[in-house]
């Protein structure tokens, strides 16, 4: 089963994701062995909050939002897969992805302004997760970045 999950810290006012979570894994039946939550989520610390909370119900936690792949993987000993963000697949020579004159732009002025998808090098960033069939607990997490011009 795969879910996503929204996280509240500077993203706006949405239910609260733990208690969503609860529920839905409350009310799954049968429970798949393998579960991973993709937490879409602003704020580090609201993602490695959900990756212990989760630590031990789920295979995996992984981060996504802030496009930039952090290094801290690793297995929770519950048996837990976490990473607070993969990143993104795009352009290197960019602002998250978008032409980065035109983001300075919007920086500079607040103005809302069109991003265009930024040009170049780009990157592949990806976790690969290997789980133990039978219980769901994740075994290893692996980081994967491949660049291209």
């Amino acid at each position: 089963m795969v879910v996503n999950l929204m996280g509240r810290t500077f993203m706006g006012d949405l239910d609260c994701p733990f208690r969503a979570m609860d529920q839905l894994l409350a009310q799954v039946e049968p429970k798949p062995a393998v579960i991973i939550v993709d937490f879409h989520a602003e704020a580090t610390s609201e993602k490695m909050a959900m990756g212990r909370y989760l630590d031990g119900r789920v295979s995996a936690v992984v981060g996504t939002h802030t496009h930039v792949g952090t290094i801290d993987t690793q297995v929770f000993p519950g048996g837990t897969a976490y990473v607070t963000d993969i990143g993104m697949t795009g352009p290197v020579d960019s602002i998250i992805g978008d032409e980065s004159a035109a983001v300075i732009q919007r920086f500079l002025t607040g103005m809302p302004h069109h991003l265009s998808v930024g040009r170049g090098r780009t990157s592949f960033n990806a976790v690969l997760i290997e789980v133990a069939d039978d219980t769901g607990r994740a075994i290893s997490i692996d980081r994967i970045r491949k660049e291209v011009e």
